[in-house]
């Protein structure tokens, strides 16, 4: 599997591409947006670890560009903030996970391992509840009359619910499920993804992702048939 690191300061990006070298990844790095940007073209890399304040082309901007030419390709970004608007943007694009700064390089490896394990181990392209269908593979989702196309989080997030449809999921679960570590950055990221789920199939009448309070959620398929 090919990871490409985007890391402007030297020393530490050297230490996370010796680390994801020896984890047994082919690893990429660059040392600015621009130079990551081009490795991307010519590389193709199975996963993107990118650092945020960049010079010549920011995180944000740089992912921006490569979910323009690749929209499945998962994203990792690494930032010195956790400020919320950070936060919102990186979702917008479609990033996968985030790690703020300062962090062990092992907690780098485990979510790069978690989110391949989701993204390449599915076999099964459809799911199925009421009048709504998520095709996986190609990150579609139909609800009724309407399509809308997800980033990857968001899917896997959806397929995790349908498949356990009907059952109170608690927070701590989903979290370890879909973004392999249970913390509160994370939980907020989660509760985003869940907000914008619930826009997207807001058509299907019979289908509701409810909050349980003090424990989590749980997507109800309503009105079904005995």
């Amino acid at each position: 599997m090919k990871v490409l690191i985007a890391e402007d300061d030297r020393d530490f990006g050297n230490i996370l591409s010796q680390y994801v070298t020896i984890s047994g990844f082919d690893v990429r790095l660059g040392r600015d947006g621009l130079e990551a940007w081009e490795l991307f073209k010519s590389d193709k890399p199975d996963i993107c670890v990118l650092d945020v304040m960049m010079p010549e082309m920011d995180g944000f901007t740089l992912a921006e560009k490569m979910k323009e030419t690749s929209p499945e390709v998962p994203i990792i970004f690494l930032t010195a903030k956790s400020l919320k608007e950070d936060i919102v943007r990186g979702l917008k694009i479609g990033a996968d996970d985030y790690i703020t700064k300062p962090f062990d390089p092992e907690v780098l490896i485990l979510r790069i391992n978690n989110i391949l394990k989701r993204v390449y181990s599915s076999s099964n392209d459809e799911f199925k509840i009421s009048e709504t269908v998520l095709k996986y593979n190609s990150l579609e989702l139909i609800c009724g009359k309407e399509k809308e196309k997800l980033t990857l989080k968001e899917a896997q997030l959806l397929k995790y619910f349908i498949i356990n449809k009907n059952k109170v999921l608690a927070r701590e679960d989903i979290l370890t499920e879909i973004w392999g570590e249970d913390d509160y950055f994370l939980g907020r990221s989660m509760d985003v993804f869940i907000s914008r789920l619930r826009k997207y199939v807001s058509e299907d009448k019979n289908i509701d992702i409810r909050t349980v309070r003090g424990t989590g959620f749980i997507l109800e398929e309503l009105n079904k048939a005995d």
